[in-house]
Parts: structure tokens; C-alpha cells; sequence
């Protein structure tokens, strides 16, 4: 792989630029690019105190609800230790988050520990700027294989265990079973099953659309399942291009894709607010399934009424999935390791840590312990639909890990408005953003 570094300066200013063009993809709570919910204002839970205590600055991106359930675990902790504070601090979206923490890194102003959105860690590693982990597990009886190996995928990088995942989801469809069941129609598993079933449910009244068979957020997480359930890489093995141009997967995908727009099948939203829209179509019966990401279960539920089920992303040539969300780490310059670390056990050990969040939040559980306690097994008997998520990370894979994503990404989102707004030539447009990002690749 050709290893290419990009300043942590000249990436702040490229993600600056960057956060305007994607604020808009609404791809859920915890989609490929998503922002987190809430004020971008800074934030903060718990404060720094004397007597002794070491404080611990903890920057996230967590806001809304899920800002809630994790201001109460913090606070827990902080109960539950006498020598240390953890002051947490909510620094907006994801994209937000990363933009201030390499503008920290770059002042010497960094907080001892940061939640990152997983796309971003490698830029971070890459600058050598997070503690390798691995001393920290082994001290504490831990270890990489403790984690579920279907959220590990950007934590390992120079051979440096910099991240552990944390507030993780992955899409999966949704589904409106009752009017799947007017129709005698079973939930779908494979693309040819999707595209039968999606056409199955379209109405269409004096030329107006009143149902849509399947629609999914303006995103790139989702054309990226895609590439991936029809067995292609986004990057190819040498870093050096597209892997899905050449072998013609990036045309299959895309014209699947513009076929069922064609006919109903598939509404595609408008990129501003798009997560939003499509989650109250399908609350309103208006199409009757969904890509959307695992973190809009618990909204879902509460307020569908009909009967929901959640189910895999149907397979091509076989099943695939991306996973989103963010991982937490320690910067390589706090001058507090041993408490950071502490933190970061809580998360990961603790029943009163990472498990109560994850059983507030909705968000996957991260360990093999978490998905095994009894607490999880309790909720996910009540509440099967969250364990599909689960079970689905046998098949997760990340294949656009790479230091220039940030910037490739803006061009893939080109590419996707090009194509499913503008209609423009499949072909001609990928091959377009693959000499931009070998552009890219090669700088």
C-alpha cells in the first residue's frame, strides 16, 4: 500500500471546507458521514476539581437524547472514583469534533481523551498522535479479541491498537411487515427479492407516487453496502484506485439503483434533512421499507403503527455491511495516561460503563461480554429487532479505510447527486470520480 501523510494543519483546513458540503446527508444517527444530534455549541458534563483529583478532558459528539445517557455514565463514573474527574465536553457533529481536536493538536490544547468518528482514525494514527492501547489492555487482563472483530476494523493501524469502539452502528432494512403481508410478501434477502418485492408495493394514483417500495438516506454508506454485497473493494489493494470501476460492479450497483427510481421503487430524498424524511415516510406508511442505520430502532418503535421488523441488508453475491459510528481514544500527549485509561476501562468493563449506555442508547454492544450479559439478553428477547443489528456484524466490512477519505468522499457525493438526482451517464460519471480520486491518492 502506497503510505501517504497529510498533515493534521492541512486537514483541518480540508475538513473546514468539507463540513458545508455534507452537512446535509441525514443518514440517521449513526450513518457512514452522519453528525450527531444537537447545538454545535461546546458543552460540558461534570467539572474539573482540586483535592487531589486528576482531571480527565473527554471531547465527544454525542448530543440529543443520547447526550443525556452519556453525561448519566460519566457522572457515574465519577461517583464510583475518588482520585479522578472526567469532565466531558460536546464538540458537535463528528466532522466538527475532528476539525477542533487536530486544531488542539496543533496548539497543545488536546483533551486526554476523544470519541472519533471511525473513518477518522487513521488520519489521527497516521500523525502518530494516539496512544497504542495494547500495554493498557494487558495490564487490565484484557485484549483485542475481547471486541466484537466486526467493529475492529479502524482501530489497528502501524500496528498500533490506537482506538476501541464505542457509540457503533451499522445499516440494516426496515421493514413494514404489514403491508408486505397484504401483498402475501415475505421480507426480502436478496437484491432479485428486493427489487420484486419493492416494484410489489408501489402505488401509483393520476400519475402521482402515494408508496414507495424502499428508499434509504442521501449518504455514501449505502452505495458502499452495495459495492460490497456484489463483492467489490471501494479502494483496490494497493491504495491506488477505485475497486469497483474497472469490473464493472460501481455500474451494476448504480444502475440497480436508477431502475427501481425509475419505476417507484426507490425514492431517493432530497440531501438536505434526508434522514429525517425517510423516517417519517415509513412512520407514515408512505414506502414500506428502509436502509437506515440500527440507530433509529429504539425512535421507530415507539412510534410505527404497524408491525415492524428489522431484517440483513439483502445479499448479491453475498451479505455485506459497512458499520458507522464512532470508537474512542487517548491522545499520545495527556500528561493524565493512567487516568484516561481508567476511563476507557469503565467503558469497556463496567457494567455501569459502556453496557448501561449501550442498553440506553440503542447503540451495538462492542464486546463479546456486553452481547453476552444477561441485561442484553433480556433487552434483545424483548426487543428482537436490536439483536438483528447484532447478529448482522458477522458481516460487516469496511473497505474505504484510507487517509484521504475526507476528501474522496466529497467526490463520491458528487458522483452520487450526478447520478440518482441528475440522471447523468453512470459510466462516464464513475469514470470522472475515479480519476479524481487517483488525483488524490497520488498526491
Amino acid at each position: 500500500m502506497v503510505k501517504r501523510t497529510i498533515s493534521l494543519a492541512m486537514t483541518a483546513t480540508l475538513l473546514a471546507g468539507l463540513l458545508a458540503a455534507c452537512s446535509g446527508n441525514g443518514g440517521g444517527s449513526n450513518a457512514g458521514n452522519a453528525n450527531a444530534e444537537g447545538s454545535s455549541a461546546p458543552t460540558a458534563s461534570g467539572s474539573a476539581s482540586g483535592g487531589g483529583k486528576t482531571t480527565v478532558q473527554f471531547w465527544h459528539s454525542v448530543g440529543g437524547k443520547n447526550g443525556e445517557y452519556l453525561d448519566a455514565l460519566i457522572k457515574r463514573f465519577n461517583a464510583s472514583h475518588d482520585d479522578i474527574q472526567v469532565v466531558g465536553t460536546f464538540q458537535g457533529s463528528y466532522d466538527e469534533t475532528v476539525t477542533k481536536l487536530q486544531q488542539a493538536v496543533s496548539a497543545g490544547t488536546a483533551p486526554d481523551v476523544s470519541m472519533l468518528e471511525r473513518a477518522y482514525v487513521e488520519l489521527f494514527a497516521d500523525s502518530d498522535v494516539l496512544e497504542d492501547l495494547t500495554p493498557y489492555l494487558e495490564k487490565s487482563k484484557m485484549s483485542a479479541d475481547d471486541f466484537n472483530a466486526g467493529l475492529m476494523g479502524h482501530s489497528v493501524f502501524n500496528d498500533k491498537l490506537v482506538s476501541l469502539p464505542f457509540n457503533r452502528s451499522t445499516p440494516i432494512l426496515h421493514v413494514n411487515k404489514t403491508l408486505l403481508s397484504e401483498k402475501g410478501l415475505s421480507v426480502p434477502k436478496t437484491w432479485e427479492e428486493l427489487k420484486q418485492t419493492a416494484n410489489a408495493m408501489v402505488v401509483k394514483t393520476n400519475g402521482e407516487y402515494s408508496r414507495y417500495g424502499l428508499t434509504m438516506p442521501y449518504d455514501t454508506w449505502y452505495p458502499i453496502a452495495l459495492i460490497s454485497q456484489a463483492d467489490g473493494k471501494f479502494f483496490n489493494d494497493e491504495h491506488t484506485s477505485l475497486g469497483f470501476i474497472d469490473n464493472g460492479i460501481g455500474d451494476k450497483v448504480f444502475q440497480y439503483l436508477k431502475d427501481l427510481q425509475k419505476t417507484g421503487a426507490l425514492y431517493y430524498p432530497p440531501a438536505q434533512d434526508s434522514g429525517n424524511i425517510v423516517n417519517q415516510m415509513f412512520v407514515e406508511g408512505k414506502v414500506a421499507m428502509m436502509f437506515q442505520s440500527t440507530g433509529t430502532i429504539g425512535s421507530l418503535s415507539g412510534t410505527v403503527g404497524f408491525d415492524y421488523t428489522t431484517a440483513f441488508l439483502p445479499q448479491d453475491k453475498k451479505y455485506a455491511s459497512p458499520t458507522g459510528g464512532a470508537n474512542v481514544a487517548m491522545l499520545a500527549g495527556s500528561k493524565h495516561k493512567d487516568a484516561a485509561w481508567e476511563f476507557l476501562r469503565y467503558l469497556m468493563e463496567d457494567p455501569d460503563g459502556g453496557l448501561q449506555f449501550i442498553l440506553d442508547s440503542g447503540y451495538l454492544p462492542f464486546t463479546k461480554k456486553m452481547a453476552e450479559s444477561q441485561q442484553m439478553q433480556d433487552l434483545w428477547a424483548k426487543e428482537p429487532n436490536r439483536k438483528v443489528a447484532y447478529d448482522q456484524l458477522q458481516y460487516a466490512i469496511d473497505t474505504n479505510k484510507d487517509v484521504a477519505w475526507p476528501e474522496i468522499m466529497h467526490e463520491f457525493f458528487s458522483a452520487i447527486e450526478a447520478i440518482m438526482y441528475d440522471s447523468k451517464d453512470i459510466q462516464s460519471t464513475l469514470g470522472t470520480f475515479k480519476k479524481e480520486t487517483e488525483r488524490i491518492l497520488a498526491e
